[in-house]
């Protein structure tokens, strides 16, 4: 079978879409698999290095604010177009699925011009615009939550749940093990601020103010502190500036398995493979939705967990002055996490990236049927 992938642009785009070609590669390792990404985005490292073959396009977003820009936006549509047709041409796909980000529109317009049949796989509770443009003409649209027939027709709906990182369940160590591990003491709370691999500015603000005014210091809990990338320079010299001892400071947690097993608490942006992530390993969360994503999608994830129960939330404009003290209040009551975790799990959808291929094959053997 021959399968083309596109999408990417973020890790929430890329670790599916790496997911689903793992599980493809379990069932058959023949299969030929060719990844479609935006030039100069992650995807042109992360695919590469997990084995596949990637071809760039020059697709790039729209800019929202400056609209004489977007003159060449549209060269740079056009072009990719050009090279996804050319692509599809050459290629002779299956079967195309899209993950969303710049470079699935492209991709699977020319899929569906040339007769290919085509999946979507939507990660968030509110569908994105390639998604929703592409979607008449899929033959199937996997998704995380319900409700999704307010964007896509109802009848190509799959409930599939987002495929997530296998290695976040090879964690054999009990929790106190993993919080010994991380050099905290066993027997303490433990909440892990975590922004993803470039950070998170307002989740890493909190913590500064909260060393700053001495609420940190104060505190009956360690902190694991994943700054990210952008911001970690500033980040090490106020911890340095204070250096306390409940609170480690951290570039990247290289083993996350590890650092969701020790911590009693999560505090994280709400983007849908992270949400995935903390629905199948059952940890109690705050969630502060990114401001700054297409369609507000973040929040409304963030909403869809907190409506039954399953999460806390705090805006991003909120968060300076309510994170820490809502953190520190979730954190040290048991009850409270022991009814979150019971919610979120309920939640989870496991095994998702299997079911999607199920429903690839099922897609293939229909088209050559007919």
């Amino acid at each position: 079978m021959k399968v083309l992938i596109s999408g990417g642009g973020t890790g929430g785009h890329i670790f599916p879409a790496l997911s689903i070609a793992d599980a493809i590669k379990r069932r058959d390792p023949d299969a030929d698999i060719l990844f479609v990404g935006a030039e100069n985005r992650m995807e042109m490292e992360r695919v590469p290095a997990a084995g596949y073959e990637i071809i760039g396009l020059p697709v790039s977003g729209f800019d929202r604010k400056r609209l004489w820009r977007n003159i060449a936006v549209l060269f740079k549509l056009w072009k990719s177009i050009r090279i996804a047709r050319r692509v599809v041409r050459e290629f002779q796909p299956d079967i195309a699925i899209g993950v969303g980000g710049y470079a699935s529109g492209p991709t699977l317009k020319a899929a569906q011009r040339a007769g290919v049949p085509t999946l979507l796989q939507e990660q968030n509770s509110y569908a994105g615009v390639t998604n929703k443009l592409l979607a008449p003409h899929a033959a199937a649209i996997c998704v995380a939550y319900p409700g999704m027939e307010r964007f896509f027709p109802a009848d190509k709906i799959v409930m599939t749940g987002n495929p997530v990182r296998k290695s976040l369940f090879d964690c054999k160590l009990t929790q106190a093990e993993a919080k010994k591990s991380l050099g905290f003491e066993a027997d303490k709370p433990l909440v892990v601020f975590v922004g993803g691999s470039l950070g998170a500015r307002t989740l890493n603000q909190t913590v500064i103010d909260a060393m700053a005014d001495g609420r940190a210091a104060l505190a009956p809990f360690n902190v694991l502190w994943q700054t990210g990338k952008r911001d970690h320079v500033r980040c090490v010299e106020e911890a340095d500036k204070y250096a306390l001892p409940n609170i480690k400071c951290t570039e990247f947690i290289s083993d996350m398995a590890e650092a969701y097993r020790a911590a009693d608490l999560v505090v994280a942006r709400a983007g849908a493979g992270t949400i995935s992530e903390l629905e199948l390993l059952g940890k109690p969360s705050i969630l502060v939705p990114s401001p700054n994503v297409a369609e507000d999608h973040q929040r409304h994830n963030a909403e869809a967990l907190v409506s039954r129960g399953a999460a806390g939330m705090v805006l991003d404009k909120d968060a300076e002055k309510d994170l820490w003290s809502q953190a520190a209040v979730v954190v040290e009551n048991p009850e409270t996490l022991r009814l979150l975790s019971e919610n979120i799990s309920k939640l989870a959808l496991p095994d998702a990236d299997t079911k999607i291929v199920d429903e690839i094959y099922k897609i293939v053997r229909e088209t050559h049927r007919g």
